[in-house]
Formats: C-alpha cells, structure tokens, sequence
C-alpha cells in the first residue's frame, strides 16, 4: 500500500507552494505543469511501494500509484480544456456601432393637394360658357350673356382642370439611430409602415 500521509503532505506543500505560481500560466503551460507534478509523484510512489514487506503488497501499491497517476493525468487534460475553453471567450461583449445612415420609420400620414388648372382649361370652359351664354337673350342682352359665359366658363374650366391635377403625397418621418428626426415626401406610395427599418438611399430613404 502506498503511504498515503506521506503523500498528501508532499502534495498539499507543493500545492500550496506553487499556486501563486501556476495561476499566472496558460492552459498549455498548466498541463504541462501539471503532467511533470504527476510523473514526479508516480515516481516518488513506486520508491515507496519497494519498501512494501510482501510482493502482493507491493504490486497493489504500484497498482494504486498508477491509477492516482492516471487520474492526475485526466484531471490535468479537463483543466486544460476549460481553461481554453474560458480564454476563448470574449472579455467583454463588442459595443453595438451607430450607424449614422439607418433609423426607423415613426409615421406614415398621405395628404392630398388640390391641383391648379391652367390656361388651357380657361380657354376650353371659356368657349364652352360663350357658346352656352349667346343662346340666352337678344342684341345688347345676348353680348352680355355671351361675355358673362365666358368668364363663368373660364372658371369652371380651370376648376374642372385642378379638381383633375390633385395630387397625393406621402410624408414618412424617420428617427435615426443617432436621434435625429427627418421627413421625406413621396408622390407614390412608397409601401412603409411605423416600425420599419430604412437606411437614407441617395436624396431619399430605402427598407433595410
């Protein structure tokens, strides 16, 4: 049998001795370290077992001694994977970057502006009221009416004319990451929503 207070007492001193030591090496270094520490008690234990008075004593120290090497050997290869497994990670999680460009989409509203006729609606309802306004009446009454058509004309062309032209427009307000706020307009539906993701695309905006 192997005289094991002899041995926990080397151990324990030499763990104690060396700790400060071994915590500053690298996983590599460590089980390095620690395999010589093994093999150095291996050796000291077999010295012992010689002194054992029978040989079946004997070969059940050597047989001790072997499988305490064995298990030192494995404890040695787990700490050297947890210690690589530790340094590995990251000693701190990256910092999420501010991207100056890209920001989320807060309202949506469309408007609707009213279109403004031009000349060529002036011109067309004003022939159309001329042409109504000489059926009325006679002589001085009839120029009247036909001059009164005309400008009534005229303007019901021009309404006619901008009620054709009005115009939609969408109006998208973004808040960007750095926490600026923007609109931009656009005369088709562009197909955002509140709380979609954009990032500016020249003088205007696209979905990210």
């Amino acid at each position: 049998m192997i005289r094991r207070p002899l041995i926990l007492a080397v151990a324990i001193t030499a763990l104690f001795g060396t700790s400060a030591f071994a915590q500053n090496l690298s996983p590599k270094a460590q089980y390095a370290y620690d395999t010589k520490q093994a093999s150095t008690r291996y050796a000291d234990d077999k010295k012992l077992c010689t002194e054992e008075t029978s040989s079946k004593a004997r070969m059940q120290c050597l047989r001790d001694a072997k499988s305490e090497y064995d298990q030192a050997i494995i404890n040695a290869k787990a700490a050297q994977k947890a210690g690589n497994s530790y340094a590995s990670q990251p000693s701190k999680q990256p910092q999420h970057q501010i991207c100056a460009d890209c920001g989320k989409v807060l309202a949506v509203n469309v408007t609707e502006k009213a279109g403004e006729g031009g000349a060529l609606g002036m011109i067309g309802g004003g022939v159309a009221g001329a042409l109504l306004g000489r059926q009325v009446g006679g002589g001085r009454g009839k120029d009247l009416a036909t001059l009164a058509g005309a400008a009534g004309g005229a303007f019901a062309g021009k309404q006619v004319e901008g009620h054709m032209k009005n115009a939609k427009t969408w109006t998208v307000t973004v808040q960007y990451e750095t926490g600026a706020k923007a609109d931009f307009a656009f005369d088709q539906d562009p197909g955002l929503a509140a709380g979609d993701l954009v990032r500016n695309s020249g003088n205007g905006i696209a979905r990210r």
